[in-house]
């Protein structure tokens, strides 16, 4: 009877994790059915008749396949140039943004100096103020320095809302470092630079990655200051979408495939960097 209770045992507490196990894996898929069914919709609706899609009793699964959408999409509006222009204006957003959040970073990291609490209390206090709030002040100042309706202009702008982020999360990750790696480092001959390019540089890449990837999201999808900053001819990707809504009403099924084309670059780029991403971000929350 021991024996056999013996045996019981194990197989009862392994049912019993099992269990718990089972629950959070459903409970995994409900979460990824919810996040990712406005994506399948805005497939289904981009490759689907633009008569079905505004069928009042719309059917969940595609009855048919077209490509006429994307065409629409192509010939409503210059398409490539506002494409171009988020490019430009996201990659410039992320290359300025990641250069100078890494030396700040590295300041108040590294270096003590007065008011150092009060810099990094500023940085925390920008990112809580709404950007609806700014839209005025930022529009006068950029009138002032004739920056209006241009791309550097858009590009300074976002860099105040991105910065921010950037320099407190390299933070996160530059602190997570330890010292007496530089210091070895110096010891062995190199100098302060050297040994912050040799040996806390290449510790810092995934989170500069994870950085990266969330400042050109950004700037990429951001609608507000690219529509109030910038005329037609300049628009951006995100404001390029409103052409597909006139006074004659919405054609959701070109705008969906307007989306499904803009949606594209953040996929690729998601899909490249991906485990540098989430080695960076995990990083980022360990104290080492």
């Amino acid at each position: 009877m021991s024996a056999i209770a013996s045996k019981a045992g194990p197989v009862s507490s392994r049912s019993g994790r099992r269990r718990p196990k089972a629950g959070w894996n459903l409970l995994g898929l409900l979460v990824f059915a919810v996040a990712g069914f406005p994506v399948y919709w805005m497939l289904n609706t981009a490759f689907k008749p633009a008569k079905d899609a505004i069928d009042p009793d719309p059917s969940l699964l595609p009855t048919a396949l077209t490509l006429d959408n994307f065409r629409r999409a192509l010939d409503i509006a210059d398409f490539w140039g506002p494409v171009g222009r988020s490019l430009i204006v996201s990659l410039a957003v992320v290359a300025i943004g990641v250069v100078v959040g890494l030396l700040a970073a590295l300041a108040i990291s590294r270096f003590a100096f007065r008011g150092r609490k009060i810099v990094i209390v500023g940085i925390l206090a920008v990112q809580m103020v709404p950007l609806v709030a700014m839209i005025i002040p930022v529009f006068l100042l950029l009138n002032d320095l004739d920056q209006y309706d241009k791309l550097s202009g858009l590009i300074i702008t976002y860099l105040t809302f991105i910065l921010p982020f950037t320099v407190w999360t390299l933070r996160g990750f530059i602190v997570n470092i330890p010292r007496e790696l530089e210091e070895a480092a110096m010891v062995d001959g190199c100098s302060r630079t050297g040994a912050f390019v040799r040996v806390v540089f290449p510790l810092l890449a995934p989170g500069m990655v994870a950085t990266s990837v969330y400042g050109f999201i950004q700037a990429w999808n951001e609608y507000l200051y690219a529509l109030m900053l910038l005329s037609q001819k300049n628009q951006t990707a995100t404001v390029w979408l409103s052409n597909f809504s006139t006074k004659h009403g919405t054609e959701y099924a070109p705008m969906m495939a307007g989306a499904t084309m803009m949606a594209v670059p953040i996929v690729a780029l998601f899909l490249l960097v991906q485990r540098k991403m989430a080695a960076g971000l995990t990083a980022g929350a360990v104290k080492g």
